[in-house]
């Protein structure tokens, strides 16, 4: 009999002990699945789960937005030629012009602008595909090749010395 008293007490012993470790393995357990807020692992990965939807909802969003701006970025004028230029030798400093305004797919227009003493004439030609509606003058066909070869939304200008009289086509619209 006093040996089962001492095996009782020897296990009732080695069941505080285990007891008390099971305490601090759950007290641990306890603070690592805790969130910041002192919530449960469960209420974490709830939270967490609810900004997932969330980001998916934001990304399809994005998504979405992103291809009505590429769409809408190649109709915009991306390319620009500038050529200045003097068709006649009565008037001074490059105040006449050619402008080409192109998109992504080499539609666009050419602005083209004469100056003289007595007056400044202003025409306009589309571009369709890269090809003009009408015939260029020398410095349209300047500015349209500079538009084609402009890249990343730059402005490519030239200006050229005054060339005696004005050449044919030019001036038409």
């Amino acid at each position: 009999m006093p040996v089962l008293v001492a095996l009782l007490g020897v296990c009732l012993l080695g069941l505080v002990l285990l007891w008390r470790r099971i305490g601090g393995v759950q007290g641990r357990l306890d603070r690592i699945t805790r969130g910041e807020d002192g919530r449960s692992l469960q209420g974490v990965l709830e939270t967490h789960l609810g900004r997932v939807v969330e980001v998916q909802s934001d990304v399809v969003d994005l998504a979405r937005r992103t291809a009505n701006l590429e769409v809408e970025g190649r109709r915009a004028f991306q390319r620009i030629g500038l050529v200045r230029f003097n068709p006649f030798e009565d008037t001074g400093g490059n105040q006449s012009f050619a402008l080409a305004l192109l998109d992504a797919e080499e539609d666009g227009i050419i602005i083209s602008s004469l100056h003289s003493r007595g007056a400044t004439r202003i025409y306009a030609k589309a571009i369709a595909a890269g090809r003009p509606e009408a015939a260029l003058s020398a410095e349209e066909s300047e500015a349209l090749d500079l538009a084609r070869d402009a890249t990343g939304g730059r402005v490519a200008i030239r200006g050229r010395a005054a060339a005696g009289p004005p050449a044919a086509g030019r001036g038409g619209g």
